[in-house]
């Protein structure tokens, strides 16, 4: 392999996490393998009066452990979520920004998504406003419910002039920090990226917006089992909030600095239903091509795609539309595929749902386990494919797809395998 193919080709080196099932990727891993749920009954506020009781909180979570006291309180929850994944990202890369020379830096580049960003600032400045005056409301609050202002603190943090950039693709949100670091780095723009996706979207507006939607399950008596992808009998899905972060490197890079390469990113794909405001296309016509276009840029054929870490996201619609495009992708070898939803741990993550996808289509290939779809007890005959039911599967994988797919009918898939120099 020539060193400059090295050079455009982008491979994992460094995983961090902030998920409802652990704050850091080890034990997101661990529990998400184990089969470990997430969900119980929201803290966030008190719930009693709703319809929807329960969500995937992060728990035990100190911000003060990943920022200076001051800043983390004048910024937001998403933000101390991508600082904190961050800081395990690139202790786990073993990659020294410090050391680097000023034009290293200047190729090094931040991608930090999310859907909402600080979306608490926005209630909380408003009722500060009505019930106090404009002059108690803080100037930090425009900044620290900015998007891109995740990204921003990254890279200050690490003195990283290249590209900051942000994106909101709705829950495909995550999946694009993964596409966008292949990109600059085939078009040999930038050596390493921050990317990653996070969100922190608990607030009591979106749970009543969600729920009038009817998008949310009401399983509140039973919460750890009220995600259940793919099952007949799921009702919708569990809110979360939370994220992933990775360090991802041009191959070069890495193996100059003898980094220890998790996987490697080959391929991604974006499309549009161009059908509904929140309901996904019945054909799946707009995922399937997603998923057919990734594997034509990775130069992957189906059936060499051994792992699909769905969308999966515990609604009657979602799951049987998944289930129907991965059918028209991969044909007869559908059936051969493994298949699981971390989000029948985790819930539903918006903007850091493809994030931690992205860890666990990872994690298989690292490890050669493919964690479980929990909660999956009534097999529902329009889903009829291999989700990896409720106990994870020793297998090995070399190849692996996470879909993302979100309001608006936006449409991201992002394709891993095993690294070779070969």
């Amino acid at each position: 392999m020539a060193a400059n193919d090295l050079a455009r080709r982008a491979v994992v080196t460094g995983l961090g996490a902030v998920t409802p099932i652990g704050n850091d990727a080890p034990t997101y891993w661990r529990n998400l393998v184990a089969g470990v749920s997430g969900v119980a009954r929201i803290s966030h506020f008190d719930p009693s009066d709703r319809e929807v009781r329960i969500a995937a909180e992060v728990k035990d979570f100190d911000p003060d452990a990943a920022m200076d006291h001051k800043m983390a309180r004048r910024m937001s929850r998403f933000i101390h979520f991508a600082i904190a994944a961050t800081k395990e990202a690139v202790a786990d890369a073993g990659i020294d920004f410090a050391a680097m020379a000023p034009e290293e830096r200047d190729r090094a580049g931040v991608i930090i998504n999310t859907g909402g960003g600080g979306l608490e600032q926005v209630t909380q400045g408003a009722e500060t406003d009505r019930t106090k005056g404009p002059r108690f409301v803080s100037p930090f609050a425009i900044p620290a419910l900015s998007p891109s202002m995740a990204g921003c603190l990254v890279s200050m943090e690490y003195d990283l002039t290249g590209p900051v950039i942000t994106q909101s693709a709705a829950c495909a949100t995550g999946i694009l920090a993964f596409t966008d670091a292949l990109r600059y780095i085939q078009r040999g723009e930038i050596d390493v990226a921050i990317v990653g996706g996070v969100e922190a979207p608990l607030l009591p507006m979106a749970f009543s917006a969600l729920g009038n939607m009817g998008a949310l399950s009401k399983r509140n008596d039973d919460p750890e089992r009220a995600s259940r992808p793919f099952d007949a009998l799921r009702d919708g899905f569990v809110f979360g909030e939370g994220g992933a972060v990775a360090v991802v490197e041009s191959a070069e890079h890495a193996l100059r600095r003898g980094a220890t390469i998790h996987a490697e990113i080959i391929g991604g794909a974006l499309t549009a239903d161009a059908y509904h405001i929140t309901a996904p296309d019945p054909t799946g016509r707009g995922a399937a091509m997603a998923m057919s276009k990734a594997l034509r840029d990775a130069d992957v054929a189906p059936d060499e795609v051994s792992y699909v870490v769905a969308h999966g996201t515990s609604t009657p619609l979602n799951d049987a539309t998944e289930t129907r495009a991965i059918k028209t992708t991969f044909g007869d070898h559908a059936y051969r595929l493994a298949i699981s939803s971390p989000k029948s741990m985790v819930g539903h993550l918006l903007g850091g749902a493809g994030a931690v996808a992205g860890l666990a289509a990872i994690g298989a290939i690292r490890d050669g386990v493919i964690p479980p779809t929990i909660n999956y007890e009534v097999p529902d005959p329009e889903c009829d494919l291999d989700y990896v039911p409720n106990t994870a599967r020793q297998a090995r994988v070399d190849t692996a797809i996470i879909n993302g797919f979100g309001f608006g009918g936006q449409n991201a898939v992002a394709v891993f395998r095993r690294f070779s120099v070969d």
